[in-house]
């Protein structure tokens, strides 16, 4: 609803958003991450004024980590509800590779996005905005972590307690998700369709920064 009213005002409409070539466009930066290659691509100056490929890596992964997890979900309901094939399903099965490479990926990205956070210089930051950004981040690490410990302990007798702590960590997401960082992609997104749509038009573009 925060989208369509953001994208109402402005002066789009709904049929401009889902045009094919400005909107797969725009998914095709996305899936590159196309702006946070500095505009020379030898990356952005942060956390400090040297230019980085890190930003863009450690985004790629906790992007991509998302997914998969997202997939391996997907997979999982489907082998349930469809096929009425019941977890804990194999290691060599799809959702649970799915879910480990995911998770890895949730791991290592949200860390490394933490610890450029902790290099960078926090006087051009809005607090409230950075603790938000903080809290989602610890979030899908805490995602990761607790849903890989339960996966190698899953037949251990451990696994009633670490499945109510998983799924408690995975509630406070869902419930924090409107509210924090997560939404900024949504956002993010219909910044670049807009841009694409601008650039088509021949209107004064301006370049979306990193």
């Amino acid at each position: 609803m925060g989208f369509r009213r953001f994208w109402r005002q402005t002066g789009e409409s709904m049929g401009d958003f889902v045009r094919g070539g400005p909107f797969w466009g725009a998914m095709h930066d996305v899936l590159r991450l196309r702006y946070l290659d500095g505009g020379s691509g030898d990356g952005c100056t942060y956390p400090h004024e040297a230019p980085s490929q890190a930003r863009r890596w450690y985004h790629h992964l906790t992007f991509y980590g998302f997914m998969l997890c997202f997939a391996a979900t997907c997979v999982a309901t489907l082998y349930h509800y469809a096929f009425g094939w019941q977890a804990p399903y194999p290691w060599t099965s799809l959702p649970v590779i799915l879910g480990t490479l995911g998770g890895i990926g949730l791991l290592v990205g949200p860390a490394g996005l933490l610890w450029l956070r902790q290099e960078a210089d926090p006087e051009p930051n809005d607090y409230p905005q950075r603790e938000m950004d903080l809290a989602f981040l610890v979030l899908l690490f805490l995602s990761s972590l607790t849903g890989l410990v339960l996966l190698l302990l899953r037949e251990t007798p451990a696994m009633g307690v670490l499945l109510a702590v998983h799924l408690g960590v995975i509630l406070g997401f869902f419930l924090t998700m409107p509210y924090g960082k997560f939404v900024h992609p949504i956002y993010r997104f219909a910044a670049l369709v807009r841009y694409r749509l601008e650039s088509r038009r021949g209107s004064p573009v301006v370049i979306p920064e990193p």
